[in-house]
């Protein structure tokens, strides 16, 4: 489901297998009591600990750098392609990589330089709970990639390029035979939406289950790479840093646990899915940065007022060192945010993906700081201005728009994309579907809208407004009425640097242009159609769908 549709977004919550026991004693060494499950324990190969987790699954962490090396379940071995390891980011070098068992848990923990990570094994279960603390900039530590072996888990999925044949933009854009394009950009879903990513043959799934992202960047709607194939093997992610198309900047400290989890072919259990995992028996491992139920705490709202019932609402929190969600219940607006470590938050309310209200909370620990009715002002949510005419709503998506479900999982190249030019008649009855989701200076720029004016309207001065969700290298619009009245190019708003239109991703910060049209630019004929031109100005970008260009959240004329 793509993050531009109106309603909330269900989470699998597939149950399978055993949630994590809870408890733990002090973290003891390598003499430390047996477990309870047979074969449960570590060994010293030399080059590796090698952990059984006393159920399927064995694996093998590198004594010099923390890679992991070997992830063998139920005799078959998943790790590894095209000679690299599973590992932070590319792989950090040369570490200090030791190891220490308490009671039920075995932990691995991995140090460079100021980055910390750790790999944790339970007892009778066939998962490793991974966290890595990255304290600045001095170590590039973004992501954690599990690779996995070619031939195990073939599919041909959006973000999958095994069947492709040629690259069409970068490294990493390619088209198949067919003209359908992917890469490993186009995950589809928002970080929201989702609490694993893998895959299964239908006896064997392998998946990571994300962490809450609470150290993370971009909030709610993010999107960023979540997996890959290719000839030489798959990629499963989780990303604890993505500039691409970031709005925010990094943050740093404790992420995790993220989980990789390995079953029988089916989801992974949701005892260990965000918000739902317990790891009381982590407290006393002695991992920095390690925050425990007992050190956060709850921000609860009775309700939300002023909310318009077409769309799910989502609660956003944020400050510079952390950043939580949860929906709002559509009935009446109460939402319970947990987990959140303490400090004070910016909270925001989200209709769609448009933030219509906004305040600050502070958080203690233990606690829970509980809210009144919060009540979005009616001027707060640009769909209630009263407007001779509109295309698409305010709801900081480009959805409904002409290809913006495409969008998310394709290149705009797609043979699956309907063409990016054509001009909309107002009153036609598809003046959404049929306006391109995205502009760009090289390939639609200019395109028209037709519409009729009374002859009151036509006497009068009129605000036009065109709200965007993105842009790419400076790309805004301008407009032309009638062609004898031209817009001033309008500064171009703060928004991310990177690619975005061509990777899968329209979230920028939303922003609206708004242009004083004068009541002598319409026409007095009120048979005739009136034409808005818009352009898209930039001196930036190169061609084509590199050109410079932005995505569209709604285009209105006010009364």
């Amino acid at each position: 489901m793509s993050g531009s549709d109106r309603h909330p977004v269900r989470r699998r919550t597939f149950v399978l297998g055993t949630a994590a026991a809870a408890g733990s004693t002090a973290l003891a060494g390598p003499l430390a009591a047996p477990a309870s499950a047979a074969g449960f324990g570590w060994s010293d190969d030399g080059s590796h600990y090698v952990v059984d987790t006393g159920a399927s699954l064995v694996f093998k962490v590198s004594k010099t750098n923390g890679d992991l090396t070997s992830l063998v379940y139920k005799g078959t071995e998943y790790q590894g392609y095209d000679g690299k390891n599973s590992h932070i980011e590319s792989g950090l070098g040369t570490s200090t990589v030791t190891i220490g068992q308490s009671g039920s848990t075995i932990l691995v923990s991995v140090t460079y330089g100021t980055l910390k990570h750790y790999y944790a094994a339970r007892s009778g279960e066939n998962n490793i709970y991974l966290w890595t603390n990255k304290a600045d900039t001095s170590v590039s530590a973004t992501r954690y990639i599990v690779r996995v072996k070619k031939g195990l888990f073939l599919n041909d999925e959006p973000d999958s390029y095994t069947y492709t044949s040629s690259t069409i933009e970068a490294s990493d854009v390619f088209a198949k035979s067919d003209g359908q394009t992917r890469s490993k950009h186009y995950a589809k879903l928002r970080v929201m939406d989702y609490d694993y990513i893998g895959w299964t043959t239908g006896s064997v799934g392998l998946w990571i289950v994300r962490s809450n992202h609470e150290k993370a960047s971009g909030g709610p709607f993010y999107r960023s790479l979540l997996r890959h194939q290719s000839a030489d093997g798959g990629g499963l992610y989780e990303i604890l840093y993505y500039g691409e198309n970031q709005t925010e900047a990094q943050r740093f400290g404790l992420q995790g646990p993220y989980v990789i989890a390995l079953t029988d072919g089916g989801a992974p259990s949701s005892s260990l899915f965000p918000g739902t995992l317990t790891t009381s028996w982590a407290d006393s491992l002695g991992i920095a940065g390690y925050v425990g139920a007992g050190g956060r705490g709850r921000v609860a709202g009775v309700g939300i007022t002023g909310r318009n019932t077409a769309y799910a609402y989502t609660v956003g929190l944020a400050n510079s060192a952390a950043q939580y969600w949860g929906p709002a219940r559509a009935s009446d607006g109460y939402f319970s945010v947990g987990g959140v470590l303490p400090g004070t938050y910016t909270l925001t309310v989200y209709k769609g993906e448009l933030a219509v209200y906004s305040t600050q909370v502070t958080v203690s620990a233990g606690g829970t700081t509980t809210l009144n009715t919060i009540a979005v002002p009616s001027s707060n949510d640009p769909s209630n201005a009263s407007a001779i005419w509109r295309i698409g709503d305010w709801n900081g998506t480009p959805g409904g728009f002409k290809n913006a479900d495409l969008m998310t999982y394709a290149h705009p190249s797609d043979v699956r994309a309907a063409s990016w030019t054509g001009n909309v008649v107002i009153g036609s009855g598809s003046e959404t579907s049929s306006f391109p989701c995205y502009l760009w200076k090289d390939v639609n720029s200019g395109i028209i809208v037709y519409f009729r004016l009374t002859a009151a309207q036509a006497a009068a001065a009129h605000t036009l407004r065109i709200g965007v969700t993105t842009a790419y290298a400076n790309g805004r619009p301008q407009i032309v009425v009638n062609d004898t009245w031209t817009s001033a190019v309008p500064s171009p708003p703060t928004q991310p640097s990177t690619r975005s239109l061509t990777v899968g991703s329209y979230r920028g910060n939303n922003h609206t242009f708004t242009y004083s049209v004068p009541a002598s630019a319409w026409l007095t004929d009120t048979s005739a159609y009136n034409q808005l031109k818009i352009y898209v100005a930039s001196g930036s970008g190169t061609t084509s769908f590199l050109s410079a260009g932005t995505s569209i959240d709604a285009i209105d004329l006010l009364a």
